[in-house]
């Protein structure tokens, strides 16, 4: 029988109690077994620690819980450090996953000889999952590219740990997206696996409920990290802004 490489799963929570029994399980669910979780609780107010308490016994869930507030970056920072093994996926705690996710994922990583793949994902506000709307992503992408099509979701990813190299999440607004230019901009080309395979949770916490805040904060980024010019920049925020409002809408 063929030994199926393993895939460490990093997740930051911080609050998201009511989503991580819905999270979890759909890990636990997956057809494709071969797996660690890496769950870092970042000194959550709510429950989250009671009800990850339930998910001690499993010898491949690894919970870590901070004892002061650190951020997503720190988080996921740590979770990559305590991880070990040949691929690395990412998952935000509020998400989840139908039970192929990893196998179509993988299958077609491993068939292609792929180290950095994305799929497309549903996105619905909240609860409101009869609001179920499909990303339209491209077949790959570059560094030049992605900064025109900045919403490929966390959750999706699955990359080798030789393309993540020593690069890590910075402390930083937006640092999801700063981490995925720092991937690409060394020359890494991303692939989309074909499929809606990831449930991505928009709700007021994580949605651009401050538009022009996280536009300044995209614009600086492009500035001062990825050296873009004046004129890329401002197509960039363009086509960013344009998507936005094609998910999200005005309000």
């Amino acid at each position: 029988m063929v030994k199926l490489p393993i895939i460490d799963i990093i997740i930051p929570n911080y609050n998201k109690a009511k989503y991580l029994n819905q999270c979890l399980d759909s890990i636990l669910s997956q057809t494709y077994k071969s797996w660690n979780i890496y769950l870092v609780d970042d000194n959550s107010k709510d429950n989250s620690k009671e009800i990850l308490q339930n998910y001690q016994s499993f010898d491949n869930i690894n919970l870590f819980f901070l004892k002061e507030n650190r951020g997503p970056s720190y988080c996921r920072n740590l979770g990559i450090e305590k991880s070990s093994s040949e691929f690395i996926a990412f998952m935000d705690s509020d998400d989840f996953w139908p039970k192929d996710k990893l196998e179509k994922q993988m299958n077609n990583m491993l068939k292609n000889g792929y180290n950095f793949t994305y799929t497309d994902y549903n996105f619905f506000f909240n609860d409101k999952m009869q609001n179920i709307k499909t990303s339209e992503l491209p077949l790959f992408l570059d560094f030049e590219n992605f900064i025109l099509h900045s919403s490929m979701s966390t959750s999706s990813i699955i990359i080798s740990r030789k393309v993540l190299g020593e690069i890590k999440f910075k402390q930083v607004q937006q640092e999801d997206y700063l981490f995925k230019c720092d991937l690409l901009r060394k020359g890494e080309k991303a692939f989309k696996v074909n499929d809606t395979i990831v449930f991505y949770r928009i709700n007021k916490n994580n949605r651009s409920s401050n538009k022009l805040k996280n536009i300044y904060s995209l614009w600086n980024i492009n500035k001062t990290q990825n050296k873009l010019n004046f004129l890329t920049n401002l197509k960039s925020l363009i086509f960013i802004s344009i998507n936005s409002l094609k998910k999200y809408g005005w309000k």
